[in-house]
């Protein structure tokens, strides 16, 4: 039972071993003795035997010992018999074998079935080996093994000294690996595993030790297989969700190339469009040159010109706004015209004379003829305007993009939109870049092609681009009611309106634009919030309503002011600006203005001031049963596109879009605008008129002259339809519109207003209270009654289009409680009406020098850094002399000389000039033509007071001087003769101003001054560059002898010697002649912007009064030969003075004397008025100046009865 059975390994056929030893435990335990059954391992190699385990239980003494595990083969390939299976030779009898098998009796028998044919091979096979030692057998069997059991055995140690224990209780292994270490034998391994001390340990101990590990392992082979799945799946899902990223990240791709390709596709298109662009805004801008040259060289002062030959000149009022926002310039109108066609088609329709008929086409032969006359150009070499539009020519030029689109300015916003003119509404594109905003037409698009032709030849901004420093005001604006609309205030004094497709376009939009706000009239801060803010927001902002409750505004401009914030526009018909009607009396032969009789109650709308028309309009509300309609009283409108048409029928480009209206016919002359008087009549009986006015009714006299001579038609009366017939009290269309606008603000007007403000802006416009002031209109008329987006059928949108536009539209509300009234003149002002003695001057100064001063400026307002008044004398030396503000507020009226001056004087020498120490500070370079006569239009003074700019040198140069140092600062060439005269527009204090010269070569230059440079700069604005003129203007035969220049209407009027005054454009064009009878050489000017008067004094004491638009009002002459002119604020006066050495204050619109102050001591030189036209200062020829003081209010219509005399 003890003993260990060396088997002899058995080599494969190849020679190699057969297998590795594996000793299990078979028997039952230790303590009866376990035999150990050694067996070949059969080799991992294909086809090789398959062993399978079965599981039995071992009884001992009827007990149930531990598991044991036999190993049975399968039945051995020929070819791989082993030699040895583990058997004595004794235990087997080959002749008790059969041929079926051979079983061992061994009592550790294997389980293996031997056939005969397997015994005998084995047993040569032994037979034939037997010389061989077992010890060689072990090492080549065991050789490759023993090394891997010892690194076990060592890296296990730790482990396996405590399992492997003999039965005296020692380790085995620790004496097991002195052996191994000491020798590398494959023998004694076998041997010491083989040893009954490791064999009894081994069964002992390892036994469940290796079923534990069994176990362990079938449970880290189940987590791990689990873990291999788990890993597999987590695996399967990452390549999944990697594949559909891959799948998405393709399909993003892909649709990014498209996307990019789109991109590319539009802005490709675009850059096409805005080259196309370019290239006809380029090609209009050359047909407006060409035209204006054309223009100048065929006027009767031109190169071409005949001044004999009379033409036929059509005029139409320009878009130009001055400060109040009155449009009130006359152009030439180079697409003018009678209107024949309009003349026949209208006597045709209404049955006219044939009298009528025959002059209607002769009239149209005549006028055909005149044009193809007067395009009869050089065939050769000229090019006619339509060639400018070409289509061939307007193909995109690749090559031009450099030029047209410079890198630097890329196009960072585009949109569709809608230009909205007062002559048609044209589809376009908006493009904005980083300093620049393009309007493009979109020729392709039918709406633009439905347009009448006639009409896009008043709007010339359909190929535009405006710069960022154009761009003064961004304000929100409503089309048809809906808040999608912006209109976009520019520089040069007109302005822009697009309508867009919603109001995230409009925000985006003004986020492009420059912030700007609504500019700074109004007291509100400057920002792109500001621009979207909402009218009655903006009203609130504005600090405009307490600056009129203060009266530091007109009622005028507080009107212009609510509609303008109300939405009210210029630019569309449908929501022009509205004013009220004032007077009420258009029957008398003269107006007394101070009876309130005389006024309309505007505490009622126009529709409520007749009782018995007032009743008929609340029943209509009363008595109204429709559903779907709400009541109202008025079933037309106060303002519509078509009253407006009407109103201003006479004037282009207004008559054109008339005639559109009408169908390209005038209208029936019964129903034409043909007197003021009637049309009031018709607004208080009439249940459809319930018209209000509009704004040219206070400051534009033309619209009431029939000045391009159009046949309207006789009346059913007989009389025919020319000029407007006006009040009796009106001599003329100027007194009209000045007794009008006189009336407008009138102190009746101002205490009534704010009553007017509710109806038309306030709390009754809508609502209970509208319904209470009788004051309903049709529902469509509201702001918010419709929102056109959510109508999809087409046809009804246009349905509801078309009554919006007829039925006209409502002003934003502004207030929804009552409009606080204007404070009175007297409580604001209460020693307005105190009396001024005009009796003596204020005060008089002498200077050393004695040289007669020839000009004199006050700027004295008290934000000038230096208050002065500045004085040049005929030496060239000039003074700053102080004014004081505060003592100019108490001045008395007893008269003050320099000699027996007050502590605080209104006015003080300048200190260097008195005290002699520093005249080479005010010494002007003494280099004057001798031939040149200084007079008062010889020098200009900054509005800062800090230059001085003075002509008339030998150089044919005007020189810019430092008024603090006298240093010459900038000398400016341009003309080819001797400057003769100088002038400058209004500005700001410290302010950008144009500056205009003339001279001997009979041309005039204007160029521009720019305040931070304190320089005359070129046309980029930049410091140190060569000055250029802005413009050359022509026309002059002789020297120009003066000029003035008005900045707030562009237009430049200039005076030759024997020859008649000329008004340019400030842009250079000449647009008027006014050739005054029995006057030449105009030698003084004096344009007022607010009047829009021109005051001309010519030789030999001749006043001549022309209105801005040409026409020679009135004239007179005097006895005096005037040195000096001077207006006031307002223009309503002027001051004169000359040789006859006295101050003369004269009204302007009839040319009335109205006071004279008392002789000075020499010939006045100069005048000037302060700031607040409370002095006026006289420079004399001995070398002084006097101040006298004025107050304009006493010779005011309304306020003269106040003053006590």
């Amino acid at each position: 039972a003890g003993e260990v059975v060396m088997i002899n390994g058995v080599d494969s056929p190849g020679d190699d071993p057969a297998g590795v030893i594996d000793c299990e435990p078979v028997g039952p335990g230790p303590e009866d003795g376990v035999a150990t059954e050694v067996a070949r391992k059969p080799p991992q190699r294909s086809n090789t035997w398959n062993g399978t385990s079965e599981r039995d239980e071992n009884h001992v003494d009827g007990k149930p010992s531990r598991q044991v595990y036999r190993v049975k083969f399968a039945e051995t390939p020929p070819s791989v018999a082993p030699s040895n299976l583990g058997i004595f030779e004794s235990d087997v009898n080959p002749a008790e074998t059969s041929d079926s098998e051979v079983q061992s009796p061994h009592p550790f028998n294997l389980g293996s079935r031997l056939t005969a044919a397997d015994f005998e091979a084995r047993h040569k096979a032994r037979a034939l080996r037997h010389d061989t030692s077992i010890s060689d057998q072990l090492e080549t069997s065991l050789g490759t093994v023993a090394p891997l059991l010892r690194e076990m055995f060592m890296d296990f140690a730790h482990f396996l000294s405590k399992t492997l224990i003999g039965s005296h209780g020692q380790e085995l292994l620790i004496e097991g690996l002195v052996a191994m270490k000491s020798s590398n034998s494959v023998v004694e391994l076998v041997m010491m595993l083989c040893s009954q001390e490791w064999q009894n340990s081994i069964q002992k101990y390892a036994g469940l030790a290796f079923i534990e590990l069994i176990n362990e392992g079938r449970l880290l082979a189940h987590s791990t297989r689990e873990h291999l799945l788990r890993v597999a799946n987590e695996a399967e899902f990452i390549l999944n969700r990697q594949r559909a990223d891959d799948v998405q990240k393709h399909s993003d791709f892909e649709s990014h190339c498209a996307m990019t390709a789109a991109e590319r596709r539009e802005e490709e298109n675009l850059c096409d469009h805005l080259i196309t662009a370019a290239r006809r805004r380029d090609h209009h801008t050359a047909a407006s040159a060409l035209q204006r040259i054309y223009a100048l060289l065929t006027n009767k002062h031109g190169a071409w010109g005949d001044p004999k030959q009379k033409h036929v000149e059509y005029w139409k009022l320009d878009y130009w706004e001055d400060n109040l926002r009155r449009r009130r310039r006359m152009v030439r109108n180079p697409h003018g015209s009678s209107h024949p066609e309009a003349t026949l088609k209208s006597a045709i329709e209404y049955g006219s004379s044939e009298e009528t008929l025959m002059q209607a086409r002769q009239t149209i032969h005549a006028q055909l003829a005149a044009k193809s006359k007067a395009h009869e150009m050089p065939q050769e070499d000229d090019v006619s305007l339509s060639s400018f539009y070409d289509d061939k020519d307007l193909e995109p030029d690749i090559g031009a993009v450099p030029k047209l689109l410079p890198p630097t300015s890329p196009v960072t916003f585009s949109t569709p939109c809608q230009l909205i003119a007062p002559s048609a509404l044209v589809p376009g594109t908006l493009s904005i870049t980083t300093s620049e905003m393009f309007f493009e037409v979109d020729e392709e698009d039918q709406l633009f092609k439905k347009i009448d032709p006639k009409l896009l030849l008043y709007c010339d901004i359909l190929h535009s681009k405006w710069g960022f420093s154009e761009i003064k005001a961004v304000f929100s604006r409503r089309y048809l009611l809906q808040s999608t609309a912006l209109e976009i205030f520019l520089a040069n004094r007109t302005a822009v309106m697009f309508n867009f497709s919603d109001q995230t376009t409009i925000k985006k939009v003004i986020n492009a634009l420059p912030r700007v706000g609504v500019g700074t009239k109004y007291g509100i801060a400057q920002s792109r919030r500001v621009s979207l803010a909402s009218p009655r927001q903006m009203f609130k902002l504005s600090n405009m309503t307490q600056r009129w409750q203060r009266r530091e505004i007109s009622n005028f401009q507080y009107l212009i002011f609510l509609n303008t914030v109300a939405g009210r526009s210029y630019n569309d018909l449908n929501q022009y600006p509205v004013f009220p009607w004032v007077i009420s009396n258009y029957d008398s032969a003269e107006l007394d203005l101070s009876l309130p009789s005389n006024y309309r109650d505007l505490s009622k709308p126009i529709g409520a001031l007749n009782p018995s028309r007032a009743t008929f309009f609340q029943e209509r509300l009363e008595s109204w049963d429709d559903d779907t309609i709400p009541p109202f009283h008025y079933g037309t409108h106060y303002s519509t596109a078509g009253f407006t048409l009407a109103w201003l029928v006479r004037l282009e480009p207004f008559t054109t879009m008339f005639l559109n209206l009408q169908g390209g016919k005038f209208d029936h002359a019964d129903r034409t605008f043909a007197s003021v008087p009637q049309a009031w009549r018709n607004s208080q009986r009439d249940t459809s008129d319930v018209k209000e006015l509009i704004p040219e009714f206070y400051y534009l006299p033309e619209m009431f002259v029939n000045s391009n001579i159009y046949r309207f038609g006789k009346q059913e009366s007989g009389g025919m339809v020319d000029d407007v017939t006006l009040p009796p009290w009106a001599r003329s269309p100027e007194d009209f519109v000045r007794i009008n606008r006189m009336a407008l603000e009138s102190e009746f007007v101002s205490c009534q207003l704010h009553h007017w403000v509710d109806l038309i802006f306030g709390y009754k416009q809508r609502g209970p209270e509208a319904v209470r002031a009788t004051n309903v209109f049709y529902y469509l008329t509201y702001e918010g009654s419709v929102n056109l987006d959510t109508i999809t059928d087409p046809v009804m949108r246009e349905a509801v289009e078309a009554q919006i536009r007829s039925f006209g539209q409502t002003p934003s509300q502004l207030l929804t409680e009552p409009h606080p009234p204007r404070s009175s003149a007297m409580h604001l002002s209460p020693m307005m009406f105190k009396s001024v003695n005009l009796d003596e001057p204020v005060t008089a100064m002498k200077f050393p020098s004695n040289s007669a001063v020839t000009h004199v400026s006050c700027n004295t307002h008290p934000s000038v850094p230096y208050p002065a008044v500045i004085t040049v004398a005929c030496n060239q030396l000039f003074t700053v002399n102080k004014w004081n503000n505060h003592a100019a507020l108490g001045v008395s009226s007893s008269p003050v000389y320099a000699m027996d001056m007050p502590k605080q004087p209104i006015i003080e020498m300048d200190q260097l000039i008195s005290s002699g120490a520093g005249l080479s500070r005010r010494l002007l370079s003494n280099s004057l033509d001798l031939s040149v006569k200084l007079q008062s239009g010889s020098f200009v003074i900054s509005s800062d007071n800090k230059y001085i700019m003075a002509c008339g040198y030998w150089d044919k140069s005007f020189r810019v001087f430092s008024i603090d140092s006298g240093k010459l600062v900038q000398t400016v060439f341009g003309h080819y003769d001797v400057i003769t005269c100088i002038n400058q527009s209004e500005s700001k204090i410290g302010a950008d101003c144009y500056v205009v010269t003339g001279s001997r070569d009979a041309t005039l230059l204007v160029w521009f001054w720019n305040a931070r440079l304190h320089c005359i700069v070129g046309e980029n604005n930049i410091q140190g560059e060569v000055p250029v003129p802005r413009a050359i203007l022509t026309g002059h035969d002789t020297e120009v002898m003066c000029v003035s220049v008005c900045a707030e209407l562009g237009l430049v009027v200039s005076g030759s010697k024997d020859g008649p005054l000329l008004v340019h454009l400030i842009n250079g064009d000449l647009i008027r002649t006014l050739a005054v009878p029995n006057a030449k050489s105009p030698r003084l000017i004096a344009l007022n912007p607010p009047s829009g008067y021109i005051v001309c004094v010519h030789d030999r004491g001749v006043l001549s009064l022309v209105s801005l638009n040409g026409k020679h009002t009135s004239q007179t002459q005097i006895n005096d030969n005037i040195q000096a002119l001077v207006t006031n604020f307002d223009g309503q006066y002027f001051v004169i003075g000359g040789e006859n050495s006295t101050v003369e204050v004269w009204r302007s619109h009839d040319l009335k004397h109205l006071h004279t102050y008392p002789a000075c001591d020499s010939v006045v030189k100069a005048l000037c008025l302060t700031h607040d036209n409370r002095f006026i200062v006289a420079g004399l020829a001995a070398g002084a100046i006097s101040v006298f003081p004025v107050n304009f209010n006493r010779w005011h219509p309304e306020y003269q009865d106040r003053y006590s005399s």
